[in-house]
């Protein structure tokens, strides 16, 4: 499986992955002290809805747009705000013809003092990264593995921050990696907040996982997951393992995870799990 950015912006695994990205940037924009987001695998920044490939999948729709269609309970609505202020934010008043990546959703959640590293190694998707970064001196995009790039800026100069890691997943390699590329993060900079995203296709790979960052040397890991389907999907659900995740991040998520599996569960098959590898125990929701 590619996780190709441009075939799956929107969908309901982004709307899941950028909720929490926006909720971790909320948190570090709380402090006045600056902060610095590594981007690892950014992709292009932004992506139009009713371009080719957006359109010959069409998940935006099953995600983004029935968000936005749908009244969520209260408490969910209030955390998804900042998140949906930046959707909305690229977009003209009322519709929906671009989805913004991780990049774009940091950018607007920076302040002055703030700086973004993103990172992209496909070449077409580094140059539309370029562009859609430009004429902005808190960030920059750069044409470089994700992979190399975790050893090369840890740990930032503002001592803060997040490192986003959301690689294709491509066979089954980035599975074997991401807890090795985590472990060695953790060692140069153990204070940093880490995100990393990855699909569940299948119960057995993600537990695989799990039990992998259960065995790491860190004292803090956060997993929360949302399912859309119990079988039967090429994707049926996605995941995210949280490092150092900010104070009340888990409290949060207890409430909305729930609300998007609502929203996106297929058939009332929806659900969520978050639970602590390693660290303090929050039982599972959904």
């Amino acid at each position: 499986m590619n996780y190709a950015h441009e075939f799956h912006a929107g969908s309901f695994a982004d709307v899941h992955k950028h909720a929490v990205l926006c909720r971790v940037l909320a948190h570090l924009g709380a402090k006045e002290a600056p902060f610095r987001v590594l981007d690892t695998h950014a992709g292009a920044g932004l992506y139009d809805l009713h371009g080719a490939g957006a359109t010959r999948s069409g998940e935006w729709r099953d995600g983004i747009a029935r968000l936005v269609a749908t009244q969520v309970p209260r408490r969910a609505a209030d955390l998804l705000a900042p998140y949906l202020a930046a959707v909305r934010a690229c977009n003209r008043a009322g519709g929906l013809d671009f989805y913004p990546g991780s990049p774009a959703l940091a950018r607007r959640l920076l302040r002055p003092q703030d700086r973004l590293i993103a990172c992209e190694l496909e070449p077409r998707a580094a140059a539309a990264l370029r562009r859609n970064l430009r004429g902005d001196r808190r960030l920059k995009a750069l044409h470089i593995d994700g992979w190399t790039a975790l050893n090369a800026f840890l740990p930032p100069p503002e001592r803060r921050g997040l490192v986003l890691i959301d690689p294709p997943y491509e066979q089954d390699g980035d599975f074997a990696r991401l807890p090795r590329a985590l472990a060695d993060a953790h060692r140069k900079w153990a204070t940093g907040v880490y995100m990393a995203w990855y699909p569940i296709k299948n119960r057995h790979q993600s537990e695989s996982l799990a039990r992998r960052l259960r065995r790491l040397a860190i004292p803090k890991i956060l997993r929360a997951e949302l399912e859309v389907a119990a079988s039967g999907e090429r994707l049926r659900g996605s995941g995210l393992v949280l490092i150092n995740p900010p104070w009340r991040l888990a409290d949060e998520l207890a409430a909305l995870q729930p609300a998007l599996a609502a929203v996106f569960g297929r058939g009332g098959e929806g659900g969520c799990r978050l639970d602590w590898l390693a660290g303090e125990y929050v039982a599972a929701a959904g």
